[in-house]
């Protein structure tokens, strides 16, 4: 099943459009959140105590996965680190002398920008996933009546 068809699964749901689209916004931020390794639980605890559809949540939530994850990362702690203040986000490194405990040390600096990149860009894609969702949702449901 390709991406298309499930796309169109995804927009065939019965539910409201500010549900679907809720409950994948849910999704993105958690995905996109600093809290890696608990995505899939907290989505589907989050899409169960709104009431929400869970497979619409995990579905938004999976949007990190092994392919996305150090892009997305990246790209928050820049962010974070731009936002913070920082001239240079990104630590120069001795790959040829690094050991566990110096890497920690140079990668210290970026926990503040990793958290405040990460749950920003989150709030935003969250934020664009809804309006598209909604907006796609109700284009689906129009065209089946």
């Amino acid at each position: 099943m390709g991406l298309r068809d499930k796309l169109r699964e995804l927009l065939s749901i019965k539910d409201t459009p500010h549900r679907l689209a809720m409950a994948f916004a849910i999704g993105i931020f958690i995905g996109m959140s600093p809290l890696f390794g608990i995505h899939t639980i907290l989505g589907i605890a989050l899409a169960w105590m709104f009431k929400l559809n869970r497979l619409v949540t995990v579905t938004g939530v999976y949007i990190t996965n092994p392919w996305t994850i150090i892009p997305i990362y990246t790209f928050s702690t820049y962010i974070g680190g731009k936002c913070l203040g920082m001239k240079q986000v990104i630590p120069d490194i001795d790959w040829g002398h690094i050991t566990f405990s110096h890497m920690l040390n140079e990668f210290r600096p970026l926990l503040m920008p990793f958290i405040l990149g990460t749950l920003l860009v989150g709030f935003v894609s969250a934020v664009i996933a809804y309006i598209v969702i909604h907006a796609a949702v109700k284009k689906a449901h129009s065209h089946e009546k």
